[in-house]
This record gives structure tokens, sequence and C-alpha cells, in this order.
């Protein structure tokens, strides 16, 4: 059903949806995804970005992010294109793709993803006066050393998240874990799958 669905050409443009299994602010969807993107649609004929939004939770910490194209091929071939284009920008597992005149959807993603909650509430005064979220930030993307990048953050009432994309979970959580468990800040944090 799906070939079906996806291996049509349409005459005009057609929307395409993505959405990416990503929590990220806009303006980081659109210097890690949407802006790179709709400069390789652009190049390689395929379409362009043409909208984009992000899902927040009731607390505002964002659940995923949509990116809108104009493709006026949405041809198998086509669709399998902007899914290596999108898996090569860093596309998160659980991300979905889906015509606008459809409910079929395509799942792709290979990324995985972690959140680091920083416990902004029950440290010590003076641990919130001498550390700095903005190094744990850096420190951990210079931790992961290509195995992954902080994409994203946000920052909530009681904690502030930092979100961490990459090929394993697992190895971004061991290249990080000996800083999270010596940096005053990082004490109380939780680590939680995202991706």
């Amino acid at each position: 059903m799906l070939s079906r669905l996806f291996g049509k050409k349409p005459t005009a443009p057609e929307m395409v949806i993505v959405q990416l299994n990503a929590r990220l602010q806009p303006l980081h969807r659109g210097e890690f995804f949407e802006d790179p993107l709709d400069a390789k649609l652009k190049s390689d004929g395929l379409g362009e970005v043409s909208g984009g939004g992000t899902m927040q939770e009731a607390s505002g910490e964002s659940e995923y992010c949509d990116i809108e194209l104009m493709m006026p091929d949405t041809s198998e071939a086509a669709i399998a294109k902007l899914i290596a284009v999108l898996e090569f920008l860093g596309a998160p597992k659980g991300s979905k793709l889906q015509l606008a005149n459809s409910q079929a959807q395509r799942e792709f993603g290979r990324a995985e993803g972690i959140a680091v909650y920083l416990n902004g509430t029950d440290l010590p005064e003076s641990t919130y006066k001498t550390c700095d979220s903005n190094f744990v930030y850096s420190e951990l993307g210079r931790l992961l050393d290509g195995k992954g990048r902080v994409l994203s953050y946000w920052q909530g009432p009681t904690e502030t998240a930092l979100y961490l994309y990459g090929s394993s979970c697992d190895e971004m959580k061991q290249r990080i874990a000996g800083f999270i468990s010596t940096y005053p800040l990082c004490e109380k944090c939780r680590i939680v799958q995202v991706a």
C-alpha cells in the first residue's frame, strides 16, 4: 500500500510532512535540518522546505518537530532520496514521513537520542552559583567526539534538558559518564532515552 501511495508522480508539487522524532527548538530545527535539507532539495531539483513547527508537551518541552516540503515528484525513488538526506543529517529513529493527502506513514531514522536533565532545584545554592549549564552543554559535545552531538536544550521550571543524538545511546552514555559523575551541576541529573 505504501509503495502505491508513495509511488506516484503528481503533476503539481505535493506537500510532504516530515515528523522528526527530535526535541529541537525552532532555531535548532532550522540550523540542523531545515536549512541544509532545503539547500540539498533545491540543488537536486527535488523540491523545497515550505514550513515547519514544533509540538510541545504541556510543560513546554519539545516533543517532536515537523518540516513541511513541497515536492514535484513523490515517486518511490524521490522519497528514498529524501529519506537518505534526512538520515545523513541525523534524523532520529522513530521519525515519520507522509504525504499531506494520505494517512499512510513511513518510519525512518537511524540516530538514537538521550536527554540529560539537570536538576535545577535540589542542589546546594553554591553549586548553581559556581557551575554553568553552558559549560555542561559544550563539555558533553566535546566528549561525544564525533559519536554524537548536542543538538538542542530546554529550560523548564525545575530542570534544564540537553538533547544528545548519535549512533548509539549506550556509547554516548559511556562517553559522558565520567563527567556526569564528577561535575557538581550534574548531581541528581537524570538521563532518559528519547530516540
